[in-house]
């Protein structure tokens, strides 16, 4: 089985004891703390909890790295297929997630409050991109601050030095 998709995106994960193909980020965390749990519970056991982080998950993936997505998209296109409209849309909608998630962080640390869950796994990199191409403003500390406690925890630290080489490519 190819550790791929037909529709050609990633991530993807190849479990080869089990012979299955687990494509979407989401997926497979859930699927990680399933079948190989580590010690971080990325999806909290307390179902209500775990709502809350699947509800932030999705937030983050739909309304900051979708739209951070488009205006990306909206930069590779050639002149005559420029899209005006539908950036300053994506770009008023992360502002108005940046005030939600400023509001909604100063519960705590993280987005569930003191605990790293799946909600933030999606959140460092919707916010990593996001804050190149709609830069967070002072009005946005709250969020910033967030975003400078995920690029210095260890495991985002370790992925942003490896794709270092790669940050020219990006068209933000």
């Amino acid at each position: 089985m190819r550790p791929d998709t037909p529709i050609g995106k990633f991530p993807v994960l190849h479990d080869d004891v089990a012979h299955r193909t687990i494509p979407e980020s989401t997926i497979i965390i859930e699927y990680l703390a399933l079948h190989h749990p580590g010690t971080t519970e990325l999806i909290p056991g307390d179902p209500e909890r775990a709502r809350e982080a699947r509800l932030r998950d999705r937030f983050f993936d739909l309304y900051v790295h979708a739209q951070m997505q488009k205006i990306v998209g909206d930069k590779l296109r050639p002149a005559e297929s420029k899209d005006p409209y539908g950036v300053a849309q994506a770009v008023a909608q992360i502002e108005t997630a940046y005030t939600m998630i400023d509001d909604e962080l100063r519960a705590g640390s993280w987005a569930l409050g003191e605990t790293f869950t799946l909600a933030d796994c999606a959140a460092a990199p919707a916010l990593f991109h996001a804050n190149r191409v709609v830069p967070l403003s002072e009005q946005h500390r709250t969020t910033a601050a967030y975003l400078g406690r995920l690029v210095e925890r260890p495991s985002f630290a370790r992925v942003l030095a490896e794709a270092q080489p790669y940050f020219a490519m990006f068209p933000g």
